[in-house]
């Protein structure tokens, strides 16, 4: 990974707290980040040490109460409303729980994205939707599923589904929080495929949330370590691909056993 190219996120002495002037620890607590262009970047600490925060500062969500947030050189909490929708539409999110639409198929579920106003819906003719979730349901490896329900698919299943709906619209910067904390490691191999994919073959730079310090080892360029709000350091991780993940039975051996 090149250390050369230029960030897409920068966090830049920032600290947020939700009860401004009480005295409580903040959420985060001048943090200085960068996150390059074309990474996967993980994000690793305990409960409470401020990742989820770290994530909706980043489109958004909320704003920090010193410091600034920049996102492909924006200032986040300058823009205005019409600016911040444009800037959401360019960050795909996957969180730890997807969250389908349990009476639509496959297809409509991650078609949804290029139907909501601003999201494409007047730029892609019915005709390039259809490519497009075709495209992208070949990319996550379920073709096969798109006209099955939510409800018929296994816990993985769902998940890249979610990951396709978060693609679809090819974002250049995608959000993952906890997104494989529920499967077993068969089933995470498969949705780190689709991360390291997605940025090998799209360009996405991806920002991952997780507890799972193989998962970090398995795809991660860098990660950041937070301890209760402060950045503690930034690791620098040779990948080894989600091939290297340990097999359920080793991981159960591994806990049992040491």
């Amino acid at each position: 990974m090149a250390t050369d190219l230029p960030a897409i996120v920068e966090f830049r002495r920032v600290t947020k707290r939700f009860r401004p002037g009480a005295d409580e620890r903040p959420a985060l607590d001048d943090v200085t980040l960068s996150i390059r262009r074309g990474e996967i970047f993980g994000i690793i600490g305990e409960s409470g040490a401020g990742k989820s925060t770290l994530l909706e500062l980043i489109n958004g969500l909320t704003r920090p109460t010193e410091g600034d947030v920049l996102v492909g050189g924006d200032r986040v909490a300058e823009l205005d409303p019409a600016a911040l929708r444009a800037l959401r539409r360019d960050i795909g999110v996957v969180f730890q729980g997807v969250h389908l639409l349990s009476n639509s198929t496959v297809r409509d579920n991650v078609r949804l994205p290029l139907r909501l106003p601003g999201r494409g819906a007047k730029r892609l003719s019915a005709a390039r939707q259809r490519a497009a979730v075709d495209e992208i349901l070949s990319f996550v490896g379920l073709s096969h599923r798109d006209e099955h329900f939510p409800a018929q698919l296994s816990g993985g299943e769902r998940q890249r589904v979610g990951l396709a709906r978060a693609l679809v619209s090819r974002p250049p910067l995608l959000l993952c929080d906890e997104p494989t904390s529920s499967l077993d490691a068969s089933t995470t191999a498969d949705v780190l495929r689709v991360l390291a994919d997605a940025r090998d073959e799209l360009g996405t730079t991806v920002i991952v949330i997780t507890h799972d310090l193989d998962v970090v080892k398995a795809i991660c360029d860098r990660a950041a370590l937070l301890e209760k709000g402060r950045l503690r350091e930034v690791f620098e991780i040779a990948a080894a691909g989600p091939r290297s993940l340990p097999s359920y039975y080793e991981q159960v051996k591994r806990e049992l056993t040491a």
